[in-house]
């Protein structure tokens, strides 16, 4: 299954500010795994009176980059994508020591209720003290000296998922999104993958120039690399059914399949990404199962879909 050009060519520069765009700096934390590959970004956007755009983990050495980056310069407004904590946790630490008011979409959720006897598999992943001082609503923008936010909400990895767009530079600042070293993961309950390609679809209805993303490098042509993200989410899709009409009837039959050539660390996030799949296709009526989807479930086509 072919994939999108992908860009693993990226110098994280931990605990050093660098430039990205006019008025905008990216700082790294040293947190990099299977899933956040280099570690997460921050951004500081404006000159003498900034916002800071995902403050990241609770990590003392990234707390302090953020503090000598930030000195001289006033912190009006922090910015959170998304609740997982390697996102969200130091929001509450820079707000502290800076006074500066809290934004997102909203608190942690799921994008479904739990099924009886369902666990969360990333329950602990989710950060779900935080609550910002401002829940920004969809197209809202909140200006400051020099700069303007607007959220776009983009559910799909999570449901209280948002990207902000400096919309007079033709940035976007994508988080998890839509980034450039790999694709999304989208995990039920926590995520969901029509909310994920609606939100993409949604992107691409814009003309924006620059999508800095939560891990990893830019993408410098959005609409190509997320036309291409969308192929591929279909493909997937395509796969996920071709595996069921030829007889696999569990997760777990088509992983070994589908992701074969996928880093085995991964396979865990993977089952999660063909549920999200698996969940679409019964919405859409060309899968069946007996009682809610779950890893555990059988799946068969539906009657005069195979």
């Amino acid at each position: 299954m072919a994939d999108p050009a992908f860009d693993l060519e990226f110098q994280p520069a931990y605990g050093t500010p660098v430039k990205v765009a006019e008025n905008v700096q990216r700082l790294t934390v040293n947190n990099p795994s299977a899933f956040t590959f280099h570690g997460t970004n921050s951004y500081i956007v404006g000159g003498h009176s900034v916002a800071v755009i995902d403050p990241g983990p609770e990590d003392e050495a990234h707390f302090q980059a953020l503090m000598r980056a930030l000195e001289g310069r006033e912190v009006t407004h922090i910015f959170v994508s998304h609740t997982h904590r390697d996102h969200s946790p130091l929001a509450k630490r820079l707000k502290a020591a800076t006074g500066a008011v809290t934004v997102a979409e909203g608190p942690h959720r799921a994008a479904r209720p739990l099924h009886e006897g369902e666990r969360n598999p990333f329950a602990e992943s989710a950060d779900s003290d935080f609550v910002p001082d401002l829940a920004l609503g969809d197209n809202e923008t909140l200006t400051g000296d020099g700069w303007a936010l607007t959220a776009l909400h983009t559910p799909g990895h999570t449901a209280n998922h948002a990207a902000f767009a400096l919309d007079r530079d033709g940035i976007v600042f994508s988080a998890d999104h839509v980034m450039a070293w790999a694709t999304t993961i989208v995990a039920p309950p926590d995520g969901a993958m029509s909310d994920y390609m609606a939100s993409l679809d949604r992107l691409l209805e814009r003309d924006d120039r620059l999508f800095l993303p939560g891990h990893g490098g830019p993408v410098n042509d959005p609409a190509a690399f997320m036309r291409g993200l969308r192929t591929h989410r279909r493909m997937r899709e395509k796969a996920v059914l071709t595996r069921i009409n030829a007889g696999d009837r569990t997760i777990a039959e088509m992983v070994k399949v589908i992701y074969r050539s996928t880093d085995p660390r991964l396979h865990g996030a993977a089952a999660l990404s063909v549920l999200a799949h698996i969940e679409d296709l019964i919405e859409k009526g060309l899968v069946e199962t007996d009682g809610p989807p779950s890893l555990t479930g059988i799946y068969l086509p539906r009657q005069g879909n195979v």
